[in-house]
């Protein structure tokens, strides 16, 4: 039987007794129906594994006691930021797990010309917090002990008005160039991609203007759900740990 794996904001130590919340005790007994004495991994995302073994046990509340830390490091060396479109329905949700899955680093959600979700205040903050879980339920399945960090959603001008460093891209179906003839010559790439519809000749023009390179990944046009995650794998095959 495979250990299951949970996520916790808590500190996490060797030799230590904590107590989980009430959600993790109603998954931890009610789903995967444990009892005392059987193991389960934590991370919080610290970087590290945590082995634990559960002390006690009721529908509200869990108690383990950790045993051991594992430095179990399975982040990539290329720190990807993925800059996407807000898209509607489930797709915005795949992308992000798909991408975490991948070993993107920062996720930031952008309003673009043709994005058609209308999200703002309290809407848009329960969006933001949903999609930071639904990063964790992938970190909990792929066995990644570091969460992508998910940005708060702003505008296309405002975020190209950030700097990361490294090399930047916008994915443009109507370009020439394709990704592979791109050079890194550090760990840092930073990846934009429109919503349905793409992004506009104007917008663009604009990320070009910033220092983004345009670029193709092949001579089919790729959804939007589809593209970021085809890019992602190719940058992880050129310069990151996949391959």
């Amino acid at each position: 039987m495979r250990i299951p794996r949970l996520y916790t904001q808590q500190p996490l130590h060797a030799d230590s007794l904590i107590t989980l919340d009430k959600d993790a005790a109603r998954y931890l007994s009610s789903v995967l129906r444990m009892t005392s004495g059987q193991m389960l991994n934590l991370f919080n995302g610290d970087g590290g594994e945590y082995i634990a073994e559960v002390a006690s046990l009721s529908k509200n509340q869990v108690t383990v006691s950790i045993k051991e830390s594992l430095p179990n490091d399975r982040e990539s060396l290329l720190k990807i930021h993925l800059v996407i479109g807000i898209s509607r329905g489930e797709r915005m949700d795949w992308v992000i797990q798909k991408a975490t899955e991948l070993g993107v680093h920062t996720i930031t959600p952008i309003f673009t010309e043709r994005t058609e979700v209308k999200l703002a205040g309290s809407r848009l903050e329960k969006r933001l917090v949903h999609w930071q879980q639904v990063s964790i339920s992938a970190c909990e399945q792929c066995l990644r002990n570091v969460v992508p960090t998910i940005n708060s959603a702003v505008s296309l001008q405002q975020c190209l008005g950030t700097h990361d460093g490294g090399l930047k891209i916008v994915l443009h179906h109507r370009t020439e160039r394709p990704l592979t003839e791109l050079q890194n010559t550090n760990n840092h790439v930073t990846i934009l991609v429109g919503p349905e519809g793409g992004l506009s000749d104007d917008e663009i023009t604009l990320a070009e203007s910033n220092g983004y390179n345009a670029v193709k990944l092949g001579p089919r046009v790729l959804r939007t759900e589809t593209a970021p995650l085809a890019a992602i794998s190719i940058l992880q095959s050129l310069w990151g740990d996949m391959g």
